[in-house]
């Protein structure tokens, strides 16, 4: 580590899931909270019906309330381990370091990282369909709400959906390709572009590790693999890190 002055981290679900966030698959397809005569609900989806541009287009108003329950079922979710331990580094890391997360909650932030970037967007945010201003928002979004930047009744979920393009991929290569040390967390190593982060970064010439629960689709990439949760992994890592 002495010779460690970049880092790029990359977490996804598996960070969140010890705060009680469900990963996003599972058997029955994408489980997660639903509003019904206002109380929190878990149910399942099929992600052709929730998670794409076609499913937007088609059915507004369930791909609207589907993540309205998502949004406010982060009220009753804390940070856990693996993002304080995540916040403790990035405030005391000297060099340059960027936590990309595929995680569409904001625990990270509420843990206290500030160098976050949410490349698959986020629940606390809207984004108009007309102009592509973004704007912060915690309660229901309902179809047909009104941007504040140009008017229109054109507010969306300000999530990447399937077959659209994840956020500041230009940052994120730039990044990778000068970065001494990756680390992915909690992540399956099944959806790309993230998936490839590892390669991008080795092929540039740094050091890799990856942290999850079991070994990922992409682990034969990493130099080092640490099984076991986030909550005690990061933790430690971080210990490791800043004891140099």
């Amino acid at each position: 580590m002495r010779d460690i002055q970049n880092i790029v981290i990359l977490t996804g679900a598996g960070v969140s899931a010890e705060s009680g966030i469900p990963t996003f698959r599972s058997k029955s397809g994408v489980t997660h909270w639903d509003v019904y005569e206002n109380n929190l609900v878990p149910k399942s989806y099929r992600v052709e019906d929730v998670c794409t541009p076609e499913a937007l287009a088609r059915d507004p108003a369930l791909v609207h309330r589907f993540y309205d329950g998502r949004r406010a079922a982060l009220g009753g979710v804390a940070p856990n381990a693996a993002h304080a331990a995540l916040a403790r580094l990035d405030a005391a890391w000297p060099g340059e370091l960027l936590i990309v997360t595929q995680n569409v909650d904001d625990l990270h932030e509420r843990a206290g990282a500030r160098r976050v970037l949410h490349m698959h967007g986020e629940l606390p945010s809207a984004l108009c369909a007309a102009c592509g201003a973004r704007e912060d928002w915690t309660g229901s979004l309902p179809p047909g709400s009104v941007c504040g930047t140009c008017g229109a009744a054109a507010l969306r979920p300000d999530i990447v959906f399937f077959g659209e393009m994840p956020y500041a991929m230009e940052r994120i290569e730039a990044a990778l390709a000068k970065c001494d040390l990756f680390v992915s967390i909690g992540t399956s190593g099944a959806v790309y572009p993230a998936a490839g982060f590892v390669q991008t970064a080795g092929w540039h010439g740094a050091r890799t590790l990856e942290m999850n629960l079991d070994p990922s689709m992409g682990s034969v990439f990493f130099e080092e693999t640490r099984i076991g949760a986030a909550g005690v992994l990061v933790p430690d890592w971080v210990e490791e890190v800043l004891a140099v």
